[in-house]
């Protein structure tokens, strides 16, 4: 497919915001140490097969999986559509908000309300993302559990939200459909270890068609899965797997030039880079695309969790190359940029007059597409609207966005979609992806590990009594208690 996704940065520079607020050319001509460095130390690690698994970058080379696999996973996902009217599919963090972008950018708007837009594919329900008793009881309450099928995806089997969620979906199953009722659901976690791995053993063992199970790949993190946990998803909902992938993988091939202007993701990341250091950490991600909403809170959860960290990054090496990344206790740096997901046009009467005159703190990002799949004209109105296409419409409020934003001196950029499309979907993952990663080099951030998400889970274990807490953790908590106060709280 010769039609690529374009990144479009103009309005970065300073010919456009002015000189205090945009990048000159001599900025990122200075840069070009620091490109060059983290280019041959992120290069080499991509290369090493073992680096790429020790350190989670193992998700570069899915683009790339066998073909194999992948045809396994779109017949198993041919399998359950054909039986099943509904699926649940329980995870949280990237086990979630991946195949929640990718069903409302893939799937036709209202998909899981209209029989026809789903082609005999079965609605798709998600659940453990959070833990609110009111959406599950009424999903379960309404759903026909002989017609429903389950997928569970967690790595350890031990993440609290989706935990409990599969232990109150397994015994609505085993109610209703009795002793086979593992036949229907397929477990997405650890190839050798955990919890939900060991569950999958024991219910084989006793019935070869219970539980079945397809693998959480070796080096691949929740935030940059989705093109590993979540295939069998798309497969469902009828994607072509293969499509998807070829769009990745020709990013991909762009992503691995050093050179920043044949290189996207390369110059977005150290475009963003510069204007953190400029003072301007809040990342607004705008898709004018009802259907790239949730695309934008992936993102989110991505470049939150991959460079917002407490310290800087000491790499350790062996003879042999490998490498080992770990946290310098003596160098606190607390970086990252702020995520905030918007969405062209409803937004632009919400946030728009905080970015075009609020403190000038932050970068824009809009994404664009060029043709949507379907366009309807307004008729009727016997003015400058009649005649007009929603699409027209809302091209021109996003160029008027763009135009209102460099009046007031705010930099924005906009990644063009020629439409959106699984092969496109894919190329704007990887994009993002590759991006975070190479931001992570720049800031000199280890952006595969996230130890402050940690610390909520520690306290609810050592709250819930759960085995395994460590002395350490257990003392600190026990001698740190969040203090409340009866006169500041009325």
């Amino acid at each position: 497919m010769s039609d690529h996704i374009k990144f479009d940065f103009n309005n970065m520079f300073s010919f456009s915001v002015g000189k205090k607020h945009g990048i000159g050319p001599d900025e990122l001509k200075r840069m070009s140490g620091l490109v060059k460095k983290s280019h041959e130390h992120l290069s080499g690690v991509l290369r090493s097969g073992k680096n790429r698994v020790k350190i989670g970058l193992e998700w570069a080379r899915l683009p790339f999986q066998g073909r194999s696999s992948v045809a396994t996973i779109q017949r198993l996902g041919n399998e359950v559509a054909s039986k099943y009217e509904n699926v649940i599919s329980l995870g949280i963090g990237g086990s979630y908000l991946g195949l929640k972008a990718a069903q409302d950018a893939l799937m036709p708007p209202y998909y899981n309300e209209f029989t026809g837009l789903r082609k005999g594919r079965p609605k798709v329900y998600f659940e453990g993302n959070n833990l609110d008793p009111d959406t599950i009881r009424v999903l379960l309450k309404n759903l026909d559990p002989k017609k429903t099928f389950v997928i569970v995806i967690s790595k350890s089997g031990e993440t609290t939200e989706s935990k409990a969620a599969f232990a109150i979906v397994e015994a609505w199953l085993k109610r209703s459909v009795g002793k086979q009722y593992g036949r229907q659901i397929i477990a997405i976690t650890d190839p050798y270890s955990g919890t939900l791995r060991k569950k999958v053993k024991l219910e084989q063992a006793k019935d070869a068609l219970s539980f079945r199970s397809l693998p959480v790949l070796e080096g691949v993190g929740g935030r940059y899965s989705e093109f590993n946990v979540g295939l069998l998803h798309l497969a469902i909902t009828g994607v072509d797997l293969k499509e998807l992938l070829a769009g990745a993988a020709a990013m991909a091939k762009r992503c691995s030039s050093p050179d920043l202007f044949k290189n996207p993701a390369y110059l977005y990341a150290v475009l963003s880079y510069l204007f953190y250091k400029k003072g301007k950490p809040i990342a607004v991600v705008m898709p004018f695309s009802e259907g790239l909403k949730a695309t934008a809170e992936w993102y989110v959860q991505l470049l939150a969790e991959s460079l917002g960290k407490k310290y800087s990054r000491i790499i350790y090496r062996t003879k042999e190359g490998l490498e080992s990344w770990q946290p310098d206790k003596q160098r606190i740096v607390n970086v990252g940029r702020t995520p905030v997901p918007c969405r062209g046009t409803g937004d632009l009467h919400s946030v728009q007059q905080n970015l075009a005159e609020g403190k000038n703190d932050k970068t824009v990002t809009f994404i664009k597409i060029k043709r949507f799949r379907q366009d309807v004209k307004v008729y009727g109105t016997g003015d400058f609207l009649s005649g007009r296409s929603y699409s027209q419409l809302l091209s021109l409020a996003q160029e008027a966005t763009e135009w209102a934003l460099v009046q007031e001196d705010r930099p924005n950029c906009a990644i063009i979609l020629p439409r959106v499309n699984a092969f496109h979907w894919g190329e704007l993952l990887f994009f993002f992806e590759m991006a975070t990663a190479f931001e992570g080099e720049l800031l000199n951030v280890n952006a595969f590990d996230q130890p402050g998400v940690e610390a909520y889970k520690q306290y609810m274990y050592y709250k819930l009594g759960k085995p395994g807490i460590t002395k350490e953790t257990a003392a600190r908590i026990a001698g740190n208690p969040l203090l409340k106060k009866a006169r500041f709280i009325f």
